[in-house]
């Protein structure tokens, strides 16, 4: 990144990905527990990879983030429990200010990876509601092209897909898409910059399904978590 030194291996960048999450989800139970940091980071949906850290790994991970102001620490001395958040964007001195949009484009890379615009928008409906496809598009070009950034990349198209995808920048640079050919010429005609996206095909409906019934799910595995939490 241009203005901040920030790269993050794996476990970095689920952690701090659920508690990018969990800040907008469910601020009644945030900052985060020890315990809750866990399940959110070990959460069987909504996350790729599906990860089961121990509680010792996840704990010296968010000590780590917060060592390097990326996380907050807060210890209540007399009971021994932890809580953590986040300090990467949106804070009140914090250098990176996002907006909702953005906020929720870079959760969603980090908890998921590599995704397309239909994937992210598909994912999205909890942390901010795009209209459309394109409304994905801009946010994920106009984070490729801040100047406190590149915040995101787009990637290699992979055959047989429709669209690219693109990956977040926090764990380090990724082979880029190369720009495309057609690009010019089709802006000096005063058309798109890209061709209008063929109808979904029944794989891209069903990717959506799937991203609604998982919204649904961590929605459930969520409430039922409050509910055992005020239970003890």
């Amino acid at each position: 990144m241009k203005y901040l030194n920030i790269e993050l291996d794996a476990i970095e960048a689920r952690v701090l990905g659920c508690l990018l999450e969990k800040a907008r989800l469910t601020p009644d139970q945030y900052p985060l527990t020890l315990n809750a940091l866990v399940n959110a980071c070990n959460q069987k949906t909504s996350r790729d990879p599906v990860l089961s850290l121990d509680p010792g790994t996840v704990q010296r991970t968010a000590r780590r983030l917060a060592e390097r102001h990326l996380v907050t620490r807060h210890e209540n001395f007399r009971s021994g429990i932890e809580k953590f958040e986040q300090a990467l964007c949106n804070t009140t001195f914090g250098q990176l200010q996002f907006s909702a949009a953005e906020y929720a484009v870079l959760c969603l890379l980090l908890l998921r990876g590599a995704q397309t615009p239909g994937e992210l928008r598909a994912r999205s409906g909890r942390l901010h509601e795009f209209a459309d496809n394109e409304a994905v598009r801009a946010v994920l070009q106009s984070l490729s092209e801040r100047e406190d950034g590149p915040f995101v990349a787009r990637l290699p198209r992979t055959p047989g897909r429709q669209d690219s995808t693109w990956m977040h920048l926090f764990c380090g640079p990724v082979a880029k898409a190369d720009s495309d050919p057609e690009a010019g010429p089709r802006a000096a005609a005063g058309m798109p910059a890209e061709p209008p996206a063929p109808p979904a095909s029944p794989g891209t409906a069903h990717s959506d399904r799937l991203g609604e019934l998982e919204q649904r799910v961590a929605e459930l595995e969520e409430a039922v978590a409050a509910l055992s939490a005020r239970l003890r």
